[in-house]
This record gives C-alpha cells, sequence and structure tokens, in this order.
C-alpha cells in the first residue's frame, strides 16, 4: 500500500515565507531556508515552494531562493509561481527543484502541460488548481487566486490529467488558512474524477483533519502551512497520529 504523504508549503512574497486566510491577510512566517531546513529534520514527505506574486507580477520564480533551499534539504522539492515555459521548467529543474508546479500558466496554455510532461516526464509535472465554491459549482482561480476564470475545476482536473500531470495539487480557498478542515466534498470529488495522485490543501488545523481527509476524500497527501509555520503541530506529531489511526505512512 503506498504511504499518504505529509506535505509543509512554504508561500513565498518578497523572498519571505508568509501565510494568510483564504489567500489575504498575509503575515510573516520566517525565512524560507530556515524554515525548510526545519521540515526535513522533521522528516517531511516532500516540500512545496509557491512563489505566489510572481505570476500575477509577471515575473519569473526566485531561482536564488530555490537553489539556496534545494542545497539545505534531502527530501522531493516542488516549486511553482511565474512558470510561463518550457524554459521556466528547466531552469527551476536545474536549480534543485525535482517537480514543478503550474496553475495559470497551465490555464492559459493547456498545451504546455502535455508538452511539459514529454520533456520532463509526467512525474516531474504538477498541476496547480486553485477553487472557490460558487452557486453553480467548483470554478478555477488563476494568479495567487486573484483572477476567477470561467473553468469548472472538476472538468479542468479531467483535463490536466488527460494532458499528462503527473498529480494535482488542490487548494479549497474557501477552507485556506481556517483551520476548519480540508475541503473534503472537493477533494473526494476531483480524487474520484481523476487517475492520478491529488494533494489536498486548505483548511488544516488539527491532527483529526489530517486522518478526515485521507479516510473520507481519497487525497494521496495534505499539505499544510499555518499548524506547522507556528508549531502548532509538528510533521512527526501528525504522521505519528496518523500511524496510531491506521493510516500507512513513511516515519
Amino acid at each position: 500500500m503506498l504511504t499518504k504523504r505529509i506535505i509543509p508549503c512554504l508561500d513565498i512574497k518578497e523572498g519571505r515565507v508568509v501565510k494568510g486566510v483564504k489567500f489575504l491577510g498575509l503575515r510573516d512566517a520566517g525565512d524560507p531556508v530556515e524554515v525548510a531546513r526545519i521540515y526535513d529534520q522533521q522528516k517531511a514527505d516532500e516540500l512545496v515552494f509557491l512563489d505566489i506574486t510572481a505570476s500575477y507580477e509577471n515575473r519569473s520564480t526566485l531561482i536564488g531562493l530555490v537553489e539556496a533551499i534545494a542545497v539545505n534539504i534531502y527530501m522531493p522539492f516542488t516549486v511553482g509561481g511565474g512558470v510561463r515555459n518550457i524554459s521556466d521548467i528547466r531552469d527551476l529543474l536545474n536549480a534543485g527543484a525535482d517537480k514543478v508546479s503550474i496553475n495559470t500558466a497551465a490555464v492559459k496554455l493547456p498545451e504546455l502541460i502535455s508538452r511539459a510532461s514529454l520533456k520532463f516526464g509526467s512525474q516531474c509535472i504538477v498541476v496547480a488548481i486553485d477553487v472557490k465554491k460558487e452557486a453553480d459549482g467548483w470554478k478555477v482561480y488563476i494568479n495567487g487566486g486573484r483572477t476567477p476564470v470561467d473553468l469548472d475545476a472538476v472538468e479542468w482536473s479531467k483535463q490536466v490529467a488527460g494532458l499528462g500531470a503527473g498529480e494535482i495539487l488542490l487548494t479549497s480557498m474557501d477552507y485556506d488558512g481556517t483551520k476548519d478542515g480540508y475541503d473534503l466534498e472537493l477533494t473526494k470529488t476531483i480524487s474520484t474524477a481523476v487517475g492520478i495522485p491529488v494533494i489536498a490543501s486548505g483548511g488544516a488545523g488539527r491532527l483529526e483533519h489530517f486522518y478526515e481527509v485521507f479516510a473520507r476524500s481519497g487525497a494521496d497527501a495534505a499539505l499544510a502551512a499555518s499548524v506547522f509555520h507556528y508549531q502548532e503541530l509538528s510533521v512527526k506529531q501528525v504522521k505519528d497520529y496518523l500511524k496510531d489511526k491506521g493510516v500507512p505512512v513513511r516515519l
């Protein structure tokens, strides 16, 4: 049985780790390199780095910071934010990323997913999908959650899987930073609809939330930020709890 993954996330703005609620009210959470080292020591399964203003500011990801983190950690490292083309993906992989996350560019140019998967391997390509619940279903947002697009999240998830994405990083904007638990309905719907791994993101606040997202949604991994950044929980606490509940994890 495949183990479930616990993934801390570094949201980066102006070279610092930040965290907000529902993508708003960002506050400082530390130096990215130091924070990354801590999660490496805690035996996180992976680390995600998202340069959250890069697409909105129409610039590339902070390559120097990616390099500085990559040489200080040993766990798999996913980087996203401001990725616009094959060259950007190559640069991030050369800088030390194991996977590259694409969001805005994937929506604007879906063929980038298939081109990147063919060139670098689907295992390197993550498509991030930021979602908000609306009256007529779940809608996709781009530019760091600033811009709604006319895409249904379930249909878009199926499309990116068909184009060759290796996994989906699914963030509920409604639950992000609330610590009220993951959006189980959204995560289960997407996980059921696609044949690739889904990382659940948005809402982790207690140990029970990690168990619920694995037991009730079909997620392959759980991403969290606030509870780890502010030392409310450690990766080890989460993994020990999940093991006791019968969830397969790597200790």
